[in-house]
Formats: C-alpha cells, sequence, structure tokens
C-alpha cells in the first residue's frame, strides 16, 4: 500500500508530527481522516505528490509531539480536558469579543463578519455543552472502566448502555463542530484579513486560525485514538 492509498487518519496515527504536514496543507485528518490521502488532496486541489514528500520529510528526528497511542485512556482523557477543553474555554471570549470589535467596525463593508460572529457563537455553544457533557459523564465512566478492568472489579454503572452510544453522539457533535469551522475559513478567505485591515481585524483571523487548528488536534485525538480504544476495551473485557 503506498502513502497515496492510506487513510489520512492511519498517517496520523503512526506518526502525529504529520499532523503539522496536514495542518500546514490544510487536510482534514480527524472528522475527515477516514478518506484515503489522494482523495483529500484531490478535495483540496494538492498535488499527491508535494504532499506525499512533504510527509516523507517527516522524519523520527521530528516527533516530539507526544504519542498517545499508548498511553493509559484515563490519562489521555485528563490531557484532553486539560489541554484543549481548557482551550476552548480560554479562547471562546477573546474571539467573542475581538468579532463585536470587527463587526462594530467593518461590519457594514464586510458582510461576512457578522456571519462569521453568528458561527463563532454556534460554535462555542455547542462545544461548551459539547465538553462538559465529556467531563461529566463519558470520561469519568472510560477512567472508571479502565480501571476496573485493571483491578479485575465490576465495571462501572452507565445511563447510556454501551460506550458506544455517547461516543456516536460526541462523534455527531465533532461533525458538526468541524463543519462550522469551516464554514468560518470558507467565509474569511482561509482566515486572510483584506489588504489594509487593522491589527485588531488580523487578530481576529489569526485567533480563529489557532482555534481551528487546536479543534483539529482536539478531535483527533478523541476520534482516532480515545474513542476506538475505548470501544475496543469494552468489547474484549470480561467484567
Amino acid at each position: 500500500m503506498t502513502v497515496a492509498t492510506r487513510t489520512v487518519r492511519d498517517i496520523a496515527l503512526e506518526n502525529p508530527a504529520t499532523i503539522r504536514v496536514f495542518e500546514a496543507f490544510g487536510i482534514d485528518y480527524c472528522c475527515g481522516g477516514k478518506k484515503p490521502l489522494s482523495e483529500a488532496c484531490t478535495a483540496r486541489n494538492l498535488s499527491v505528490d508535494e504532499v506525499v514528500k512533504a510527509l516523507e520529510s517527516t522524519g523520527p528526528a521530528e516527533r516530539e509531539i507526544e504519542d498517545w497511542s499508548a498511553q493509559p485512556l484515563g490519562v489521555l482523557a485528563a490531557h484532553i480536558v486539560n489541554t484543549h477543553h481548557a482551550y476552548v474555554r480560554r479562547e471562546l471570549p477573546r474571539l467573542t469579543e475581538l468579532a463585536e470589535k470587527v463587526v462594530r467596525r467593518h461590519g457594514d463593508t464586510k458582510p461576512e463578519l457578522p456571519a462569521i460572529q453568528l458561527t463563532l457563537s454556534e460554535l462555542g455553544e455547542e462545544l461548551l455543552q459539547h465538553c462538559a457533557k465529556e467531563e461529566l459523564v463519558l470520561f469519568p465512566y472510560i477512567t472508571k472502566f479502565e480501571r476496573a478492568v485493571a483491578d479485575g472489579t465490576p465495571k462501572p454503572h452507565g445511563c447510556f448502555g454501551s460506550v458506544t452510544n455517547p461516543i456516536a453522539m460526541m462523534t455527531q457533535e465533532h461533525d458538526s463542530a468541524g463543519a462550522l469551522v469551516a464554514r468560518m475559513r470558507e467565509l474569511s478567505s482561509d482566515f486572510n484579513p483584506p489588504v489594509g485591515a487593522c491589527p485588531t481585524f488580523h487578530a481576529f483571523y489569526r485567533g480563529l486560525h489557532e482555534f481551528e487548528q487546536d479543534l483539529h488536534q482536539h478531535i483527533h485525538l478523541e476520534n482516532n485514538i480515545l474513542f476506538p480504544r475505548a470501544i475496543d476495551m469494552e468489547r474484549s473485557s470480561n467484567i
């Protein structure tokens, strides 16, 4: 199997440093990561050879990005909460304030700005509810289940039956969040402010771009690592 025929998800899992390449080319490795690399490149009008060359240049010396595929699930869940959920709660108010400023100043002449502001508001509301559900229900259950497997004790009580049920819901919410971010990218011409834009305008678009990158990493850790491993743990356990 060539690099071009492998899925984006599998490439990112094998070498986490390749995530930088996917981010640089705007290739979705989280929600849309199940596509073959060639198909993902076609969707972005990218040269497959160019992307493959960039991926192949990502050698072992660049693998300083944490590989979470073998870490305990409880540790990974805590990392997601402390890093990515915390980022969401920290950045949303700042981006909301920047949105208000640029809409107030430029909204009359830049109709895309009110649309971006509205999309950001919708995304923020969805993400905050999403994070709360994971922190209060799903992540504690996965952590307790993992501990029960290790200790040989009864599995924890869950109000949702199989863990596949809340995971399916969280995955759907990831798809929705990814679509909203993609909408903001489209409205902002790939987060490129117009010529002569003020510093606040630049800060807003730069902040949206950084938020998108963090969200991609966030969803990748859940969709491609935490969730599949939690499902496999439940299916293979004897408790």
